[in-house]
């Protein structure tokens, strides 16, 4: 089953950076930006979640919290998250099964070569916590700014 706008999003509780645990049902009466990227400290990931941290005054506004999902582990994300000072969670989900949940556990083709590997994809949830919007196999350039108008709008 592949989730869509309108659909109640799949709970989790797990750990995620600074030994801290991240329960979704905690944000409850919140807009919710949950974004899978495939791993910490690579380009195109660095540039995405700069790009959230960069913007996170306008999404706290709008009383948005943005948590970052990858495979990686809480030590990776703490280095990662360190580095580059991000100010919002990123979730260790080692297992993968958040990332089946919603659906972006997916084969990949790369140069010929096919693997499973996260694709990377946003979901935007409302305080409800019913999704709102979904953007796949997303481009980093633009969209930080897409997901920022669209929490605007709720």
């Amino acid at each position: 089953m592949t989730l869509q706008v309108g659909d109640k999003a799949p709970g989790f509780t797990l750990p995620s950076d600074g030994s801290n645990e991240c329960d979704l049902s905690s944000y409850k009466g919140n807009p919710v930006i949950l974004y899978f990227y495939p791993k910490d400290d690579t380009p195109g990931c660095t540039k995405e979640a700069c790009g959230f941290r960069d913007v996170k005054p306008d999404f706290s506004k709008c009383k948005a919290e943005i948590i970052g999902v990858s495979k990686d582990s809480v030590k990776k994300h703490d280095k990662f998250k360190a580095k580059h000072e991000l100010n919002f969670s990123l979730v260790a989900d080692e297992e993968g099964e958040l990332c089946e949940k919603y659906g972006v556990w997916v084969e990949k083709n790369m140069y010929g070569r096919k693997y499973m590997g996260i694709e990377r994809a946003t979901f935007l949830i409302d305080e409800k916590g019913v999704i709102r919007e979904i953007w796949r196999k997303v481009r980093v350039k633009g969209h930080v700014d897409a997901v920022l108008a669209a929490v605007q709008t709720l």
